[in-house]
């Protein structure tokens, strides 16, 4: 009876991860297109808009495990999400792919992520995320993106242009991006709450701490998007919106998602998750840093960043690392 209701809580995170590809992709088709009759640039649009729907997954999961009571899950998510993003996301892309990089990009943004992080592991030090920390988290992250969109005109629509949006292009109807938006967000809403009963109730059923379930398979779940988006764009030769997802996402997590959990209830967490956090600061120095001196992440140095992810998830399910 265990074997079976186990079978069906892993059918359901199967089918929550489906979800939230399809509606985090559905938000990031819609709100491109309207952003775009805006005016906005192809790099503004990717390193907010993109970044944002594209993380909309790791808002609601860290949410609704925070409405939960469930802070372990919500914190690994979030940090869990952002090591998954860095090391095996840009690290299976460049695989593919040697991945340039334009150098105003990582130089501005490459300091956002830096900072972010560092910022982020300094409210989460003490294990507890409060709600007046919370609410700082998201005055920057609202104050950063404020400042993307204000600068953003200057740029050169072709740095970041085709943001991949085939998935509805088909789809032709009045009003077609509004409807899409809305489905998009329910699907996303739906998929998360589903997605947390699952990974609690698997985490429980396993013996295995709900910040190694945040950190690992729910990480990997709602960092789908992020994926599909970054090997599509680089599919279509348009590498630089592979990296500023990317980029954008992290920020995105560590100061909105984590901010918005925080404001709604206080996340408390074990000691044993701050090894994520220090692992997380230690792969976004060293991520930034190759970019910033390279301005390219090598084939080599793509192996290595997700050989890293995967040792870490075997060592994280084996009870040796947070």
């Amino acid at each position: 009876m265990v074997g079976g209701g186990t079978a069906v809580q892993v059918g359901v995170l199967v089918a929550t991860v489906a979800g939230l590809w399809i509606g985090a992709r559905l938000l990031v088709d819609s709100v491109v297109r309207l952003a775009r009759r805006l005016g906005l640039s192809e790099l503004t649009i990717g390193l907010t808009i993109v970044a944002a729907g594209t993380s909309a997954p790791e808002l609601v999961v860290t949410a609704d495990a925070a409405l939960a009571g469930l802070g372990p899950i919500a914190v690994g998510n979030v940090v869990g999400s952002n090591i998954y993003n860095l090391a095996f996301v840009l690290g299976i892309v460049s695989l593919v792919r040697v991945i340039p990089i334009e150098r105003s990009l990582i130089h501005r943004d490459g300091v956002a992520l830096v900072a972010s992080t560092l910022v982020g592991a300094a409210v989460m030090f003490d294990r507890t995320v409060s709600r007046v920390e919370g609410a700082v988290l998201v005055v920057l992250f609202v104050a950063y993106t404020a400042y993307l969109l204000r600068t953003g005109t200057d740029r050169s629509d072709a740095e970041t242009e085709g943001i991949p949006t085939a998935l509805t292009e088909r789809v032709t109807f009045r009003g077609r991006d509004a409807l899409l938006l809305v489905v998009g967000l329910a699907v996303v809403l739906v998929s998360g709450d589903l997605m947390i009963g699952a990974a609690s109730t698997l985490a429980r059923a396993g013996g295995i701490p709900d910040s190694v379930i945040g950190g690992t398979i729910v990480a990997a779940g709602t960092s789908t998007p992020e994926f599909a988006v970054s090997l599509v764009a680089m599919r279509e030769g348009r590498l630089g919106v592979s990296v500023g997802n990317v980029v954008g996402s992290n920020v995105f997590n560590v100061l909105g998602a984590l901010g918005v959990g925080a404001i709604i209830r206080p996340l408390s967490f074990g000691g044993v998750a701050l090894e994520s956090v220090a692992w997380l600061v230690v792969v976004t120095v060293v991520v930034v840093a190759a970019l910033w001196t390279g301005r390219q992440l090598s084939r080599p140095e793509g192996a290595l960043f997700a050989v890293s992810e995967v040792g870490r998830w075997g060592l994280g399910m084996l009870g040796l690392f947070g």
